[in-house]
């Protein structure tokens, strides 16, 4: 029996990692059992299963290192080739931006004089173990490495064997988690009945449908209010498979890095249990439903304006789920009349729930090209599988055709075809909103699920916040950002003047903040801390307190577990404007020492 059950979430911070770890230990007492975290920007469960390393594998890909000045003659061929805005001709030079780079070889084939000089990079590193009797898989990507995430996760999946494969996905919808997700035999969407868990399954379940996947729900936290999402598993005919409770006592051993399984013994039947319900439904695939597709009209090109850049405040996290979303409408409530606002999640965008947007421009974003193989010209040279560093060109029967879901639109395939035979055509990839709200203006945007590019969107949504900035005379501006490190993390940072890092006090939640903070030292950009639910675990806030003094980090303020939070979300408000308490002083306190730095 060989099983593959991928536990995925439309972002992060719904427990996904919680269910995994807890259910790969309790099929490992009756079944062979691997765990495979890829999860490869913010591994975490090995935090929670605690696997001893038996040896690791560095990853590397060929990646252009720089270009020989004797042999380049400006002829900007290679720009053009790019799809991926990773050079620029400056001073009658081609410079490369590294952590843009797909290492897709395209520069290198389009190059008349090959110029080109490619070295073989490290990308990120497969470590090996074992957690008492579950076999362990999970990678590590190198800082500014995020363009090469889904070819780390292609390695990893290479580990697939015999018995019960737990492949624990990456938060969100984009290239990763499609590259996780695809080919499994069971895709368990984790949520919770939030308005946020909602919008976001919404996505997740768009994605799974559009790779003929019939997924199931777990719906974690249940029992906070949960019509609106029964409601909608209904109407889509989504079955949900089990329930886990909101139970604060999870969450604290949640933060100590610890199995429910094993800390609160009637858990144990919970997963139990589900682990039956869920090989029974690996077992008996389900049809799965057509996908909903919208109806796409005409679409633009990237606009071009000019701004002037406001002061900037980026809010990130090394993970989801650290109430970075919630912290930022606390302090778009809180900013006044001199800020435009931003949310860059476009993977799973939410402050709109908060923020009552009133759209004013609304369009789809062109951010690529789709390729597509002629039958009726391709000659079966098959040039174009051997340029394909994404693995996207399946040749069957003598016949060639382009993986929709591998593909990353590098184009290096139709550079080389000398038969013509592979047309290109420009990629709707999501649509982007510019609105007015109550806190200002504001900009967002929507990535379709399973389409790349995101980091491209995440510019055009700054580069809009920034314009209307301009329009409206704001001289400063807020942005929500991505979760994680990879491409669209670093389109958040760039051009940020400050950066808040919102963390928690869990084994998972110091491991990321001290990995997004590499990110941000990596950018020079200043930056302070925030510690939300430090009352969880006092001892773990302690450490990123320690943790912060010892790398001259200022820690902005400490916010205690509230379930206010998710009240207020419920109605459609920040924190501060649902309720006035002890939390939203604290809140208040930390904008006004944020504001002491503009």
């Amino acid at each position: 029996m060989k099983l593959k059950i991928a536990i995925s979430s439309g972002k992060g911070g719904t427990g996904k990692t919680f269910v995994a770890t807890n259910l790969a230990k309790v099929l490992s007492k009756n079944y062979k059992t691997r765990y495979i975290d890829c999860d490869v920007e913010e591994p975490n469960g090995y935090l929670f299963l605690k696997p001893e390393v038996i040896q690791e594998k560095g990853i590397k890909v060929l990646a252009p290192s720089f270009v020989d000045e004797n042999k380049c003659i400006g002829c900007r061929k290679c720009i053009e080739a790019c799809r991926f805005s990773a050079l620029a001709f400056v001073k009658n030079k081609v410079l490369i931006f590294k952590e843009l780079c797909h290492a897709c070889g395209a520069c290198k084939i389009a190059c008349p004089e090959n110029a080109f000089v490619e070295e073989e990079k490290d990308i990120g590193v497969i470590k090996e173990g074992r957690a008492g009797n579950i076999d362990f898989y999970y990678a590590i990507l190198e800082i500014s490495e995020g363009t090469k995430t889904p070819r780390l996760v292609k390695k990893l999946k290479e580990y697939i064997d015999e018995g019960i494969n737990i492949l624990d996905s990456p938060p969100g919808t984009t290239c990763p988690v499609v590259e996780t997700v695809k080919n499994v035999d069971l895709c368990i969407l984790v949520t919770d009945p939030t308005p946020f868990g909602i919008n976001d399954l919404k996505l997740a379940l768009q994605m799974s449908r559009s790779l003929s996947l019939e997924p199931v729900v777990l719906v974690n936290r249940a029992g906070i209010d949960d019509k609106q999402l029964k409601d909608y598993c209904t109407k889509e005919n989504l079955e949900i498979i089990g329930e886990i409770p909101d139970d604060l006592e999870i969450a604290k051993v949640y933060s100590q890095g610890e199995l429910v399984v094993e800390r609160i013994p009637h858990y144990e039947n919970v997963f139990k249990n589900l682990a039956l319900k869920i090989i029974e439904r690996a077992k008996n695939k389900k049809t799965p439903q057509k996908a909903e597709r919208k109806e796409i009209g005409k679409p633009v090109l990237e606009k071009k304006v000019s701004f002037k850049k406001p002061k900037e405040i980026i809010v990130i996290s090394g993970k989801g789920g650290t109430g970075k979303t919630s912290i930022v409408a606390c302090f778009s409530s809180l900013a006044g009349d001199n800020f435009a606002f931003s949310d860059c999640d476009v993977d799973a965008s939410d402050l709109h729930l908060i923020f009552s947007p009133e759209i004013q421009e609304r369009d789809f974003f062109v951010g690529g090209y789709s390729f597509k193989i002629k039958d009726d010209l391709c000659r079966g040279c098959g040039k174009c599988k051997e340029v394909c560093r994404f693995d996207a060109v399946i040749e069957k029967n003598g016949k060639y055709f382009i993986d929709f879901s591998s593909c990353e639109g590098c184009g290096a395939c139709s550079l080389v075809c000398s038969y013509k035979a592979i047309e290109k055509e420009e990629k709707i990839c999501g649509e982007y909103f510019l609105a007015s709200s109550r806190f200002g203006p504001f900009s967002y945007a929507h990535l379709f699920p399973g389409e790349e590019n995101s980091g491209k969107l995440v510019t055009y949504v700054k580069n809009n916040q920034y314009w209307l900035a301009q329009k409206y005379e704001k001289d400063k501006a807020l942005s929500d950002g991505s979760p994680g490190l990879g491409c669209p993390v670093i389109s958040s940072l760039r051009g940020a003047d400050f950066a808040i890092v919102v963390t928690e006090p869990t084994v998972s939640g110091i491991h990321d903040m001290e990995r997004i903070l590499k990110l941000v030292f990596h950018f020079q950009i200043a930056c302070g801390v925030i510690v939300n639910k430090y009352d969880l675990n006092e001892d773990m806030s302690k450490k990123i307190e320690d943790f912060c003094k010892l790398n001259n980090i200022e820690v902005l303020g400490k916010i205690p577990y509230d379930e206010n939070f998710t009240l207020a979300q419920i109605k459609g408000l920040s924190l501060v404007e649902y309720i006035n308490n002890e939390t939203t002083k604290l809140i208040k306190e930390i904008w006004r020492k944020i504001n002491n730095y503009f």
